[in-house]
């Protein structure tokens, strides 16, 4: 696991040589990345969403697109068309920009629904299907979408099916004065992602998220996030809970965060740390809870206050346990 720890810690630092203070924001950008998953950018205009996903692209020597979404934007202008060549007396396929490696969804909540539906195959299945004919997409692939969440006029919000289809919810913030003035500083002359350079190689990331699915989970962290998952459930503040995607979003991510911290085995703070990132988005407020002003993100962190955290040995695995009880 030292050799994945190293992997992220280099990713991070190169990202970081753009996006400025924003650590924690870039490590969930890898959790993401090695769990295969995409991720939603929401926060309000300026702050470096649109940066973030091209610095990420820059940095893995990938592919990258950009999808400017707006409401006259049609399903084909995302997966491709169809086109008759005379020639050739045939019709070809020309790939839309979703067939790239590093997609960036921007301000997806600008499209109608039938156009932000033209993502739903292609992030669940890794393949778009136009005319009846099916087209894999290249692998490594990532959707990093992004949203306004304070301007509304304009906006077709995403609905639960596409919201659960991301692994992780981000918020990047406003950054401290300090870090302000260093971005100033960096940009003076150009910016800085003009000089970014390739840190990983595709084939390495592969590699990497190969490695990922090896973190052992113990049947009691396995427990422990079924329990938050099921009490987002049953919560009186909740309208509708997580599914069974939002309990293996957070298996899978709970792995990748113990890989880059250097462990081999997930401990329940891993869960912890990433449960608002994982549920928040994933679970509809009730109307009550609204009027008290209460946010998703409050309500998993209250769920996890109250979800009691098991003990034992993180570490030992299920054959060794099978032993000890004969």
């Amino acid at each position: 696991m030292t050799d994945l720890k190293k992997f992220g810690e280099n990713l991070v630092d190169n990202l970081e040589k753009v996006i400025v203070g924003k650590t924690q924001a870039l490590e969930l950008v890898v959790i993401g990345l090695l769990c295969q998953g995409h991720l939603l950018i929401e926060d309000v205009p300026g702050v470096g969403k649109t940066m973030l996903a091209r610095s990420l692209a820059r940095s893995l020597d990938c592919a990258f697109n950009r999808i400017q979404f707006t409401p006259d934007m049609l399903p084909s202008d995302v997966t491709g068309v169809s086109i008759y060549n005379q020639q050739k007396r045939k019709f070809e396929f020309r790939a839309g920009p979703i067939m790239g490696q590093i997609v960036l969804a921007d301000e997806v909540n600008r499209a109608t629904p039938k156009t932000q539906a033209a993502l739903l195959e292609a992030m669940e299945e890794r393949q778009v299907t136009v005319d009846g004919v099916t087209h894999r997409l290249p692998k490594p692939f990532m959707v990093l979408a992004t949203q306004n969440p304070i301007e509304y006029e304009g906006t077709f919000p995403l609905p639960e099916a596409q919201l659960d289809r991301f692994l992780l919810r981000i918020r990047m913030g406003y950054p401290s004065p300090g870090e302000e003035m260093k971005v100033m500083s960096g940009q003076q002359l150009k910016h800085p992602i003009e000089a970014l350079k390739p840190v990983v190689k595709a084939k390495e990331l592969l590699g990497a998220i190969e490695e990922i699915r090896k973190v052992f989970v113990s049947n009691a962290v396995q427990k422990y996030i079924i329990d938050l998952v099921g009490r987002t459930r049953h919560s009186a503040d909740v309208y509708l809970g997580a599914s069974p995607r939002g309990s293996l979003a957070l298996f899978r991510a709970g792995q990748a965060r113990a890989a880059l911290q250097g462990r081999d085995h997930v401990l329940p703070d891993d869960i912890k740390a990433l449960a608002a990132a994982v549920l928040g988005h994933r679970i509809i407020v009730s109307p009550a809870a609204r009027l008290r002003e209460l946010s998703a993100d409050r309500i998993v962190q209250e769920i996890i206050q109250n979800a009691a955290v098991p003990g034992g040995d993180y570490r030992v695995t299920e054959e060794k346990s099978k032993g000890r009880s004969k």
